[in-house]
């Protein structure tokens, strides 16, 4: 799912974007969603309070997955509240998604197999390493996916400030 608009976002005057800057590339972001070890998510809470969480997951086939108990306090959020934000530690090298987190099927087999070896490459030296069969049942692993709908980036800001947006 690749972007289907890319533009410049909507910003208060003062703040330097204009006609003088360019648009990233979406691979370019897209790289670092692969390569990031840390993501931020941010959910709401049922009264309307905010939660943010570091997460370790990975960046295949344009979504985000991630696993963990279901009954952590952003898994507990999404149930009643799907969207949420997700973004790098980054704070000059920006990426920032919003969309929905919605739960797994049960994964088995080649995506199995692709998400298992993503995981081990990215995680194996810090005591992670799932296997194929991890995301195999219902329970196993609180497989979730995020889907992005919008996207921020830059790199240089303002220069190349980029809206990307998902149909």
């Amino acid at each position: 799912m690749s972007p289907t608009t890319t533009g410049q976002p909507d910003v208060p005057e003062g703040y330097g974007v204009g006609r003088d800057g360019h648009l990233l590339d979406w691979s370019t972001v897209e790289a670092r969603l692969v390569e990031s070890l840390h993501y931020w998510m941010s959910t709401v809470r049922s009264d309307g309070r905010p939660h943010v969480v570091p997460r370790w997951g990975v960046w295949l086939d344009e979504q985000f997955w991630y696993d963990g108990s279901p009954e952590t306090r952003h898994a507990i959020n999404l149930r009643s509240n799907p969207a949420c934000a997700l973004h790098l530690e980054s704070g000059s090298d920006v990426a920032i998604l919003e969309g929905v987190s919605l739960p797994s099927d049960p994964v088995s087999g080649e995506l199995g197999e692709r998400l298992s070896a993503e995981y081990i490459g990215k995680y194996a030296e810090h005591g992670y390493s799932p296997g194929p069969a991890s995301w195999s049942d219902e329970i196993a692993g609180g497989l979730r996916i995020f889907t992005p709908r919008t996207a921020v980036a830059w790199s240089s800001f303002p220069t190349d400030l980029t809206r990307f947006s998902f149909d």
